[in-house]
């Protein structure tokens, strides 16, 4: 782990294993931090919030991110490849993350230098003056998910370390390489010792970390069902949280759309990274027109994805993270048949050589899906598709709606009308059109509903990590 700038073992010994899913060969062994290196961490976090750190000049924390951007990239061959080995995903498409690692970095760094209070002309009486103040929230816990490692990483210590608060990280257990990595490079780039703290561990030191008394803001990426458990343990000491949860992503094409560019963007909108994304485009909705047509198209498509070894370049699908996530996944698979969905492609664990010693399932398309159906309510997190048809907006509207989820969203289509009405009428946190999963470091991305609040990237972002202190001056 890496506590107060040092690299420590957990207090009690234990360590937990880490393994590369497309073998399953042995990574690593790590330390399993528990509720006492917890403590020990948000101490170190709150001692340098204490320190010179919250008190450092912007243009400082400025030129510290601005080295550490620097230092990201020089060395994001190394950071992806970590990722690879520990989640599976192809190293093309790790690689892929090294210029928005690098983005948000800098769009931080320049918006430590945009921290500003207001001066208000109030309506007291007598001659007082009002003005606000913007300081650091204080101590800020991470808890990340394992679909993303070192972006997550990125993402949430880009805002802590331009507001002047202090960050203890728990990584997922199952991909905590590059984040302790990225602790590194953050000292190395001058983040003084216990600004960036990191916590390898297993589900109880998240729970810890959800419940420290010290600990004054919790940002977590990650499952709604754990999601509701961290409100439950923030509640008592009422941190501030925030938390960007699970989706159920509607992604609509209309009978008008470009079908060359719709067809590839459906597939990927969910078999990149095997599916396992908070936003992908898991409900696939075609007006009736095309429907036959579009879904012939991509099928064929489908079956083009090559799946298999992520330190493949060409490979464009890897296993999913786990086995217990692979079990899951074909639990719903095989439920879907029950169900009476139909499988157009893929539906089951693939085997043979390269295989075997892997978690690689195929991607998997289903037609004949109800909207009542477990696969098409319910987030899987795997290359798994729900195929519908429709025919009008309004329909599409109140199906797409029709989810306790309200992340993501696809819409499709040449009418500019279309687009506009449909934009404004999906509840949901992103809304694509013609295109899917675009992101960028000035634009916020979070969710409705079930999936979330609080909004990550852009100058929202920066508010969360915030207090607002008024202060009235009576100059009579």
């Amino acid at each position: 782990m890496l506590i107060g700038g040092q690299r420590v073992p957990a207090l009690s010994g234990k360590r937990f294993e880490t393994r590369n899913p497309a073998t399953g060969e042995l990574l690593a062994t790590i330390a399993q931090g528990g509720a006492e290196d917890v403590d020990r961490a948000v101490k170190a976090a709150r001692a340098a919030f204490e320190g010179p750190w919250r008190r450092m000049k912007p243009v400082e924390r400025q030129r510290i991110m601005l080295r550490l951007a620097d230092l990201v990239e020089a060395h994001y061959e190394e950071l992806a490849m970590l990722d690879t080995l520990d989640l599976g995903a192809p190293y093309s498409r790790t690689i892929m993350g090294k210029a928005r690692a690098g983005a948000l970095l800098r769009y931080y760094a320049g918006q430590a230098m945009l921290i500003t209070g207001d001066t208000i002309d109030n309506n007291a009486p007598g001659d007082v003056l009002s003005h606000t103040l913007k300081e650091p929230i204080g101590v800020v816990a991470a808890i990340n998910p394992w679909n993303g490692p070192i972006g997550m990483s990125v993402w949430k210590a880009g805002p802590v370390l331009a507001t002047g608060c202090t960050l203890v990280m728990k990584p997922a257990e199952q991909t905590p390489l590059s984040a302790l990595r990225f602790g590194e490079l953050c000292l190395e780039a001058g983040v003084p010792e216990g600004v960036i703290n990191v916590v390898t561990g297993l589900g109880d030191a998240g729970a810890a970390l959800s419940s420290h008394p010290d600990v004054d803001k919790i940002a977590f990426t990650g499952s709604t069902g754990v999601g509701e458990k961290i409100l439950h343990a923030a509640a008592p000491t009422m941190k501030r949280v925030t938390v960007e949860l699970g989706g159920k992503s509607p992604n609509i094409v209309f009978a008008d759309a470009d079908l060359d560019k719709a067809v590839p963007a459906a597939a990927m909108a969910v078999f990149a990274n095997a599916g396992q994304i908070c936003s992908a485009g898991t409900r696939l909705f075609v007006q009736s027109p095309i429907h036959d047509e579009f879904m012939e198209r991509l099928a064929a498509f489908t079956r083009t994805i090559k799946v298999g070894d992520p330190l493949d370049p060409t490979t464009q699908m890897g296993p999913v993270v786990s086995a217990p996530q692979m079990d899951k996944i074909l639990a719903f698979i095989d439920g879907a048949s029950t169900e009476g969905a139909r499988p157009l492609t893929g539906g089951a664990r693939m085997s043979g050589a390269g295989y075997d010693a892997g978690y690689f399932i195929e991607p998997t398309i289903f037609t004949h899906v109800a909207d009542d159906m477990t696969i098409a309510r319910e987030e899987i997190f795997g290359p798994v598709l729900s195929a519908f048809t429709f025919d009008t907006v309004q329909e599409v509207l109140a199906r797409a709606n029709a989810t306790e989820f309200g992340l993501g969203s696809g819409v499709w289509t040449r009418d500019l009308g279309t687009a506009h009405r449909m934009a404004r009428g999906i509840r949901a946190g992103s809304v694509w059109v013609n295109c899917y999963q675009m992101l960028d470091p000035a634009v916020p991305f979070g969710g409705y509903k079930m999936s979330g609040f609080g909004r990550e990237s852009g100058p929202h972002h920066i508010e969360d990590y915030l207090e607002t202190k008024a202060v009235w001056i009576n100059l009579d």
